[in-house]
């Protein structure tokens, strides 16, 4: 079959690997109907994911149809549609029988393109089959559902779960990229009174408007002083979500967020940001972190199956299987390309 596998910084093959097999009673072996690239994809090939072997198949996003299943399987079988999950859960461990799948201890957690072979290839063997794919509903169809594999529920889980929005909160949004657009969309599940987002390009400003945005500030508009004007209260944001992942960024919420605030951390932070507590400590300020754990994954299913969570515009780019290496060009440059999510379809 063909794949995409790192063969050290910079350097990645579309060519010729091995086809999958199941090697463990829990294993299944999935067909790739529908994959996407994670800007984890990218600090990979950067050099900055030192366990990621050469020869590793990247990806951990994709929707396909079970081929196989080992013996130990219950709950797909082989013709059924599923979503493979970024996160593998044995369900067994402390941490996946507390639902913090990302955390597993049984061999699973992010391990898909990262401890084990991936998903942008034609097919990938995907261990713990019944704690970690999810079969479709009806009239869901592969892009949409792609979406559900890693943007979604870490936007949601990470951003607006662990931030805590609740109703007639303000909630601003730093990163209008898809994890900043993805939690625009679930931030308003829960009613926010506005809903803020800051981002540096133009196109992704426009772009957080068409999700919901209440208002669009760049990053040379966002200061407290702005922040709290646009507040229903004038005292600053309720819950400040940065979806980037520099250390400016970081420091900038913690600067927005009002007395008693939150502020939720969802960017992969490659270098170290500075923690302003002679600042913060008598603010009563709240800061989580977090990797996800996708246990929200049956209910954001749900919720796409009903109509209520709209995910249309998130995949800007769409490309054949055969085109990986366009379609990481076109990813990786997303400032000239405009691009939010690439999908690539098994034509």
């Amino acid at each position: 079959m063909k794949a995409l596998t790192y063969h050290g910084p910079g350097r990645r093959t579309w060519g010729d690997v091995p086809n999958p097999v199941v090697r463990d009673p829990e294993d299944a072996v999935v067909r790739v109907d529908a994959v996407t690239i994670c800007g984890t994809d990218l600090h990979i090939l950067k050099g900055d994911v030192p366990e990621v072997t050469q020869g590793r198949i990247l990806g951990h996003e994709a929707v396909g149809t079970v081929t196989e299943i080992g013996p130990g399987v219950r709950t797909v079988t082989a013709g059924d549609r599923v979503l493979v999950s970024c996160i593998s859960a044995c369900g067994r461990c402390a941490y996946c029988r507390g639902a913090s799948y990302g955390q597993c201890t049984g061999g699973g957690g992010w391990i898909l393109g990262h401890l084990i072979d991936g998903c942008q290839a034609e097919y990938v063997r995907t261990p713990f089959a019944d704690t970690s794919l999810y079969r479709l509903p009806e009239g869901v169809g592969d892009e949409d559902a792609l979406l559900l594999a890693d943007i979604l529920p870490t936007s949601y889980e990470v951003g607006v779960r662990n931030g805590r929005v609740g109703p007639g909160d303000t909630v601003v949004i730093v990163g209008a990229g898809p994890i900043g657009l993805a939690a625009i969309l679930t931030a308003r599940l829960y009613s926010p009174s506005r809903v803020l987002a800051v981002d540096l390009a133009r196109s992704r400003i426009d772009a957080a408007k068409r999700f919901g945005a209440d208002a669009v500030l760049t990053a040379a508009e966002v200061t407290p002083e702005s922040a709290r004007s646009l507040s229903t209260d004038g005292l600053g944001v309720d819950v400040a979500i940065e979806a980037v992942g520099v250390p400016e960024t970081f420091e900038l919420c913690t600067r927005l967020v009002r007395p008693g605030g939150r502020v939720a951390n969802v960017g992969v932070h490659g270098r170290s940001a500075v923690l302003h507590l002679e600042d913060l400590w008598a603010r009563n300020i709240t800061i989580t972190t977090g990797l996800v754990d996708t246990n929200s994954t049956p209910l954001l299913l749900g919720l796409l199956a009903a109509g209520r969570l709209d995910v249309a515009g998130l995949v800007t780019h769409r490309f054949g299987l055969d085109e990986m290496q366009d379609a990481y060009d076109v990813f990786a440059d997303a400032a000239a390309t405009g691009a939010l999510k690439v999908a690539l379809f098994r034509t």
